[in-house]
């Protein structure tokens, strides 16, 4: 039988990941607001396969969940900590950015106390009708709400080269890694394909794990330097929210040729990371040549082809981007460390015709992150990390969430429940006036959150 609640609710979230968990927990302190979170996996999890030991974050600990916005909230990293009566180690530990594995914790920690957030909960199709989104769960129960909320995340991204090896024992994403580790025991020669943080983290374990039991071990990245991320203090106001102000009034074309050119700025690997990589093949060389180490870094390099080995293994076609010259390796096996993008959820179908999608199939998404729609489609439709394209390289950022979180509450309530500053960079990015698409000039755009349609 389907069930269907009384009264719909203001606020439905799909999916929760780190976004949608800062909405679940900044909205849980609005008087009035009902709000319901669903989860199709049956715990918080966030990035399993790479909780590897020593890894830790790009942001510091004041990125959590609601701080930025609402430092007062009990939700916070601090509160956490109190909670687990760990305030006192963490002040001596004096790091700033948080293991990968506290931040999964504390998380999981929020989740498991939200009312709102519900896990076990898949949603399976989406649809308007009656002036309401009605979301059907796993076909038994109908929830229906004024707006709708998508925090599903990200999918890994399996390039155009290993196509025809997807789903091939011996290939797989940095995604899994923890949990396909003890796989690579029987190879010898290991290949990371990838030059993000991932990649390095990969590659890093692998050299203290496998770095002297014979192994080869390869690193293969188009880029072509192992540049570390920028995190000079003026270059990371390229993640305020006056950044992505500025970099929304951008014409489209404009937009997308910044995405690509600012990778340093969030695809890169930390520094840190990068220096122990280093330190680590230094002191393994000690008294010996630089070669004893069975380690091959190669930038600049890209693989056109893989495919399975004619001995075994596989087979990769690879291209020296500068110089044109091409070579075939053969390794055992492959970890792609080749990042996410966002995808279109199957559930959305139903609503596809009532999207204003651009020109190439992806949403139009205004500054309070609300999705352009049909004129009959009056809910809010907003979108988390899902908006690269119109929100700039700050759209997956942590650092960011609880901001965005507060400006969707701000437009969907229509009210300001969580003031937001004016200004929060020292950067004048845009001069007093930025042409529009059309030509004509508009002043930057005022900072107080709008209340939507």
């Amino acid at each position: 039988m389907n069930r269907q609640q009384d009264q719909p609710y203001d606020l439905l979230g799909v999916g929760i990941g780190p976004f949608n968990l800062s909405l679940a927990a900044l909205a849980d302190r609005v008087p009035g607001l009902t709000a319901l979170f669903c989860e199709a996996r049956p715990e918080f999890r966030w990035h399993p396969g790479m909780l590897v030991d020593g890894a830790r974050m790009q942001v510091p600990f004041l990125a959590d969940l609601v701080s930025l916005v609402d430092p007062t909230n009990p939700w916070s990293f601090l509160n956490y900590l109190r909670a687990h009566e760990r305030l006192f180690p963490f002040y001596f530990a004096e790091r700033f950015q948080l293991a990968r594995r506290e931040y999964d914790h504390y998380c999981r920690w929020v989740a498991e106390r939200l009312p709102s957030c519900r896990f076990g909960a898949e949603v399976a199709a989406v649809r308007w009708a009656d002036g309401l989104f009605e979301a059907e769960l796993g076909g038994s129960e109908t929830v229906r709400s004024r707006n709708l909320v998508l925090g599903v995340g990200t999918r890994p991204v399996w390039p155009a080269a290993f196509a025809a090896l997807e789903g091939h024992p011996a290939v797989w994403h940095s995604g899994d890694y923890l949990r396909r580790r003890a796989e690579l025991r029987p190879a010898r020669d290991i290949t990371v394909v990838g030059s993000g943080q991932s990649g390095a983290e990969v590659f890093l374990d692998l050299l203290r794990s496998r770095g002297e039991d014979g192994t080869r071990l390869r690193w293969l990245t188009r880029t072509r330097a192992l540049a570390p991320m920028e995190y000079s203090k003026l270059g990371l106001e390229h993640f305020t929210p006056d950044y992505t102000r500025y970099f929304h009034a951008l014409p489209e074309a404009v937009r997308d040729r910044l995405v690509a050119e600012q990778w340093q700025l969030h695809k890169a690997a930390s520094a840190e990371t990068l220096a122990d990589i280093h330190d680590l093949l230094y002191e393994r060389t000690i008294g010996r040549p630089i070669g004893a180490v069975d380690a091959e870094i190669t930038p600049g390099t890209e693989v056109t082809a893989a495919l399975p080995g004619p001995c075994g293994g596989l087979e990769l076609r690879c291209l020296h981007r500068d110089s044109g010259a091409g070579r075939t390796l053969r390794t055992d096996t492959v970890v792609l460390a080749t990042g996410y993008r966002a995808a279109h959820p199957a559930f959305l179908d139903p609503l596809a015709g009532l999207i204003d999608w651009d020109e190439q199939g992806r949403f139009r998404v205004d500054l309070d992150h609300r999705v352009a729609t049909a004129p009959a489609l009056t809910g809010g439709l907003y979108v988390q990390n899902a908006e690269l394209h119109t929100h700039g390289v700050g759209t997956p950022d942590l650092g960011l969430g609880a901001h965005r979180a507060a400006v969707i509450l701000n437009a969907l309530t229509g009210r300001v429940v969580h003031p937001l500053p004016a200004r929060t960079a020292w950067t004048s990015f845009a001069p007093a006036t930025l042409p529009t698409q059309g030509g004509a000039a508009t002043k930057e755009p005022h900072h107080a959150p709008s209340a939507g349609r």
